[in-house]
């Protein structure tokens, strides 16, 4: 696999064309996790090359009951099933990503959906950490390699520093930890590139 700065990525998010190019030569699934409303369906809707896929639905009545709305009072929508988007990058590599629900009720989609993938970003929302360490559990259990992306809204705190945020999550010191913002192309190209590398660097020699 390559990988490159987000300026060399050419893609049109939302656009495109539906067939692969005919570059491809490495395609790479990837999961992109994390709570409930932590900006997945977005990040993917900005850097994906074809129309990207969404399995949204209302929130509802009966759903506030069971979903933690704490700190995502204005969102309306949720993904119940995946959110699918594709990207391809220099050197031949194509990501397929899947955006998996954040919600404790759609636990047992997980494993379906992480199956075949080499590796997960993991969106973090600074206002809540700690809603992200249930998804962090599941990432580590499957043993999967992951990298952690703080997405920066504009109420969230900016005093922690990377030190402080790094140890609220119980991150090992070789996991990657960036600040992204999902709403931007590049910023979300960014984001998926150091987790591409961390899989490059962790790929035994002879796979590279």
């Amino acid at each position: 696999m390559a990988s490159a700065t987000s300026s060399t990525v050419d893609t049109t998010a939302g656009g495109g064309g539906v067939h692969l190019p005919d570059t491809a030569r490495d395609l790479v699934k990837i999961l992109v996790t994390g709570p409930f409303g932590v900006g997945k369906t977005t990040l993917i809707g900005s850097v994906s090359e074809i129309r990207p896929l969404h399995t949204e639905e209302q929130l509802t009545e009966a759903s506030a009951q069971v979903d933690d709305l704490a700190g995502v009072r204005d969102k309306s929508t949720t993904t119940v099933a995946i959110d699918f988007g594709r990207i391809s990058l220099p050197g031949g590599v194509v990501l397929y990503l899947f955006g998996t629900p954040g919600q404790e009720r759609f636990r047992s989609l997980w494993d379906d959906i992480a199956h075949g993938a080499l590796g997960a970003l993991v969106l973090v929302d600074a206002r809540r950490i700690d809603a992200s360490f249930d998804v962090l559990g599941l990432v580590e259990e499957s043993g999967l390699p992951y990298a952690v992306a703080f997405n920066t809204f504009p109420d969230a705190p900016r005093h922690h520093t990377p030190e402080q945020l790094r140890a609220a999550l119980d991150l090992e010191p070789t996991t990657p930890m960036v600040t992204c913002d999902a709403r931007e192309a590049d910023s979300s190209i960014d984001s998926l590139l150091t987790l591409v590398q961390h899989l490059i660097d962790h790929r035994p020699a002879e796979h590279r």
